[in-house]
């Protein structure tokens, strides 16, 4: 089974204003999507969860083992332009936000290209939606605003002026970030601080709910 619309990547012209980027609506095929999403991992909160702490089986697994494979890769050379070869991959899982999240950004220097695969069956919301900005201080200046729902993907090349962020929202939002990054210290450091930040909210659900028995 391909769980992934590589074709469609393919046809979808780069954007380049203001910064590289592609949005591929249904890159996850739709009639895929019922079957991942059921066994899309339990996250103990908001924020960025690492696969070591999680519950990664089944069609989830199998559409993570896609990604991370040479056909993706390939496929993300060739629409950006990039040799990702020697490159480390990391990925993480989302499932909830807090209002505070969202604040514009450009990710960190370390990493090259990132990706992010809305898992979320349908958004009604105006906040959440994340959006593509011209600069830093104005969340309606923006040149795309990406759906986070429907195996919606997103792919950009990270630079200094690679501003996004979406309004304030609190509750489920599920997505899948994976990024191509400059070496593997940098997987290992990401991925033992959102190890660590999974552990405590994981404990500090156990206490809630010890305290309300």
């Amino acid at each position: 089974m391909t769980y992934c619309d590589f074709a469609g990547l393919e046809r979808t012209p780069l954007e380049r204003d203001p910064f590289d980027f592609v949005v591929v609506p249904d890159f996850l095929k739709s009639e895929n999507f019922p079957a991942v999403v059921a066994d899309y991992p339990e996250v103990p909160g908001p924020g960025s969860h690492p696969p070591s702490e999680l519950k990664i089986h089944g069609h989830f697994r199998a559409l993570i083992d896609e990604l991370r494979g040479p056909e993706f890769q390939t496929a993300i050379e060739s629409k950006f332009g990039v040799d990702l070869s020697g490159r480390p991959t990391m990925y993480t899982v989302r499932g909830y936000v807090r209002e505070r999240d969202g604040a514009i950004h450009t990710d960190s220097k370390t990493k090259i290209i990132t990706v992010l695969l809305y898992m979320n069956e349908r958004w009604r919301e105006d906040a959440g939606r994340l959006r593509l900005l011209r600069g830093p201080d104005n969340l309606d200046d923006y040149v795309a605003e990406v759906p986070p729902y429907g195996g919606t993907l997103l792919a950009f090349r990270r630079a200094d002026n690679s501003w996004h962020g979406h309004k304030p929202i609190s509750g489920q939002r599920r997505a899948i970030q994976l990024n191509w990054v400059t070496s593997q210290a940098v997987v290992d450091a990401e991925q033992n601080r959102h190890g660590f930040s999974t552990r405590l909210k994981r404990l500090k659900n156990l206490f809630v709910r010890s305290s309300a028995a």
